[in-house]
């Protein structure tokens, strides 16, 4: 079974930098294609970046690019989002998923919270 566990949430200020990491049990990561969402108090959830297995593309949402990175480590079966520049808006639970086809598995949700 397909277990996804989540780190690195945690209280960050205005400007400062955090990374997140999502490790896979029970499967490989290169298999199936990789991201995060995160969902912030009273709002839906939100798509912020993800990586094709297709042509191992990177994307991510207007709202980080240029701050945010997605990273794997394959060894490690593990992958990373790493925060940069955050902002108060970027407070919520980040969570982790893998898709293949209509699978989808996600992470258990960690909580960033940017303020002063």
């Amino acid at each position: 079974q397909l277990q996804l566990v989540e780190s690195g949430g945690g209280l960050v200020q205005p400007g400062g930098s955090l990374r997140l990491s999502c490790v896979a049990n029970g499967a490989s990561m290169k298999n199936y294609a990789i991201g995060w969402f995160r969902q912030a108090p009273g709002k839906e959830r939100e798509g912020i970046g993800c990586i094709s297995r297709r042509d191992d593309t990177t994307v991510y949402a207007d709202s980080v690019k240029g701050r945010f990175t997605i990273s794997t480590d394959n060894a490690k079966n593990t992958m990373y989002l790493q925060m940069s520049s955050l902002k108060p808006e970027d407070t919520a639970v980040y969570y982790c998923f893998l898709s293949q086809g209509s699978h989808v598995y996600w992470g258990q949700g960690t909580q960033v919270t940017v303020s002063s």
